[in-house]
């Protein structure tokens, strides 16, 4: 499993953690000029939980793996909030704001993994 796999798996985790729904992973290794290896989309139910994610991924990629992201953006308003781990690309919307920007149809080539929600 490379770094990067890893890292997927761990920020997943941290989704899960605060009960993120909907999580999709994008795989754009394969796609030329791709600003990340993978996007990692999911989204909260309000403006808190979309914090409480946030929080979780940054503290299991921490705790877990020693991975800081390069940048975060979003927290605050809490309707969209990215993640930057320069490889992986983390997103986490509301629903209205999800189905507004609809990342998941951008990048019509990559590979979509749909990962069951957990109760």
């Amino acid at each position: 499993m490379t770094v990067t796999t890893q890292l997927v798996e761990t920020i997943t985790k941290g989704i899960q953690e605060k009960k993120g729904q909907d999580i999709v992973i994008v795989d754009l290794s394969q796609i030329d000029g791709a600003i990340a290896q993978y996007f990692i989309i999911c989204q909260g139910g309000s403006p808190t939980q979309v914090e409480a994610i946030a929080e979780s991924v940054g503290e299991n990629c921490r705790k877990s793996m020693g991975e800081k992201p390069v940048g975060v953006n979003g927290l605050g308003n809490n309707q969209w909030v990215a993640i930057d781990f320069v490889d992986v690309l983390v997103h986490i919307f509301q629903p209205e704001t999800r189905s507004f920007y609809n990342l998941e149809e951008l990048w019509e080539d990559a590979k979509l993994t749909k990962i069951p929600n957990v109760d």
